[in-house]
Formats: C-alpha cells, structure tokens, sequence
C-alpha cells in the first residue's frame, strides 16, 4: 500500500478535478466560501500516488472586528471529508485530521467539526489530536415517504392552511434584487436571535451569480401582497437537501405564519424534487431549551443526537474543557 500524500489548496485557480457528491466538500464551496468577505477556505485532499481518496473542506471565518482587524477566527468543517477508499477511511482521516490540526491550530482560536453523519465516527483520531466532544442535535425529514405530511402537528396544518387561504405564496427567488431584500430581513431576525455566526452579504450574492454554485443553493420565499415576508435559504448535496436558514416575519404577519410556510415549503418542493431527506442545521444543545428546534421538530422530522468536536487554540482552556467533557 502506497503511503499518503497530503495537499492543501488554498486558491480556487489550483484547484484540481475530484470526484465527489458532497457539497460540503465540493469545489463549488470552496469557490463559494472564496468570494465571502471573513472567508478563507483549505481543501485538503489526500492522494494515494496520484490518485485521490480523500477531501477535506475546511473554512476560516474571521468575526468580532476593532476597528477593521478581525479578533476571532474560527475553522469550520462540515461533518469529517469525503472518502473514495472506504477500508482506508479512518487511517485517512486521522492523517488528514493530524496535518490540519498542526498547521492551522496557530491561526484559529477554535477548531470545530459539526454536523456530524456519525457521531462515534473518528472517535480515537479526536481524541489522540486533543479535541473534546459537546453533544448535539440533528433533525433530519424523511420526505421520500408517501405518507411525510401525516407527521406535521394538527397545529402546524392548521396554520399552513390558513396562510396560504389569506394568500400567501411560495416561489424561487427570481433575480438578486430578491435575494439582497430577503438577506437583509434574515440578517435582521438572525443577529436578534440564536444564529452567532452570519455570513456577509458577499456570501448570498456570490451563490446566485457563480453559475457552477447556483444550481446547488435555491432560495425559496413566501411572499404576501407582493411582499417578501419569510423564506429559506437550501443547499444541495447528492440526493439531500440541507435548510442553512429558514425564517420569516411572524410577529408582524402572525396571521399569516410566514415562519411556517417558509418550512413546509421548503419540504413540499423536497418532496415534488424527489429528495430523500431534508437536514436542518443548527437546531442546538439537546440540554438546552431551543424554541426554533421545538418549532422545527412539529414538521415531523426524526430527532436524534450527534457530536460536534472542538479544540481550542489555548492549551489551558483546552485541557480545561477536556476534562469537563470528555
């Protein structure tokens, strides 16, 4: 067996071709994540001669500025690669989580691994590099079934059914114009709630006008009297669809439930697409009370728990937060 050979790209120009389906881990992201302003992406990809068996995107983001310089840095990897040589896979990852961990550790104050499809997955490999585990959350919808609808709550029907009685309607984002006035009521509603972590503007102009990204982001909104009042922004990824923020304008439009329909239209068009599942990101701790996982969870998707994995910069914390948690 021929040993690893480890490349890390950091400009999408050296990109190389790779196989793949996963999003998460695509080129496409990379370019993506390139054209955000607070984003620095790395594809590590490991190669067995020259034969890819493994990738790897992970992402920089900077946040908390002074006066223009970022103070906090945090990398970002979406659940643990992507492999083509499956009775290799944890060697692989291990090499590839080893080389990421020593050479970016330096210039990110937290390292963190979420959304994780295994949560036992790598759980040595974790471990031997430092990193300690917070339980978390996943709810995925299994819209494949004939049946997905019988699991929404009666209330939840109810509401639905009313707002699309008053009018209310549910279409693609048509051009950017959409999608800028529909960022700006998210950022809104995202900075006064639970999201810590929100991209710049760059992010949601650059998936709609890079037209290798844009078939992999859709943004569906419900609309009221002409007016964009909820939507939700959707990622996809082989044959699933991951919801990466969903909201809409409920204390104005109660009546209306924009919030609700922003939901189940995004699970309607899952299901008329074919998809499999649909994920929703970001539904938080399973020992803390978390009102948009409550609402999430009535649309009749499974609960179930996972890890994400996180090492910080500072070794005192880390061993700190070591001890607490593992």
């Amino acid at each position: 067996m021929h040993p690893l050979r480890l490349v890390s790209y950091t400009s999408g120009a050296n990109l190389p071709i790779l196989p793949g389906k996963n999003t998460f881990h695509s080129s496409e992201l990379f370019r993506l994540y390139e054209a955000t302003e607070g984003y620095a992406p790395l594809l590590l990809v490991a190669y067995r001669k020259n034969k890819p068996v493994a990738k790897m995107l992970a992402t920089r983001i900077s946040s908390t500025y002074l006066f223009g310089y970022p103070l906090y840095h945090r990398l970002e990897i979406y659940d643990t690669g992507e492999y083509f040589e499956e009775e290799q896979r944890e060697a692989t990852f291990q090499e590839m989580l080893t080389y990421l961990t020593q050479e970016l550790n330096t210039t990110s104050n937290v390292i963190e691994f979420r959304n994780l499809s295994n949560g036992l997955w790598g759980y040595g490999s974790f471990r031997k590099n430092h990193y300690f585990p917070i339980d978390w959350l996943r709810i995925r919808n299994s819209v494949h079934s004939p049946k997905w609808q019988d699991r929404i709550s009666n209330a939840r029907k109810r509401q639905i059914q009313k707002g699309l009685r008053k009018g209310a309607t549910i279409e693609e984002a048509k051009n950017l114009e959409e999608i800028l006035a529909f960022y700006k009521m998210l950022k809104h509603n995202y900075s006064a709630k639970w999201m810590k972590y929100f991209p710049n503007i760059s992010f949601f102009m650059a998936y709609y006008q890079m037209e290798e990204v844009k078939p992999l982001f859709r943004t569906f909104l419900v609309k009221y009297k002409g007016k964009i009042i909820g939507g939700s922004v959707c990622v996809y990824s082989d044959n699933e669809m991951a919801v990466l923020f969903s909201s809409g304008l409920s204390k104005r439009y109660y009546t209306v439930y924009p919030g609700v329909l922003a939901v189940w239209g995004i699970l309607k068009q899952a299901k008329e697409e074919h998809i499999s599942h649909v994920e929703f990101m970001n539904v938080g701790l399973p020992f803390r009370k978390n009102p948009y996982r409550n609402f999430i969870f009535q649309f009749g998707g499974k609960q179930t728990s996972t890890r994400r994995w996180f090492r910080f910069r500072w070794k005192f914390f880390n061993k700190l937060a070591e001890k607490i948690y593992v």
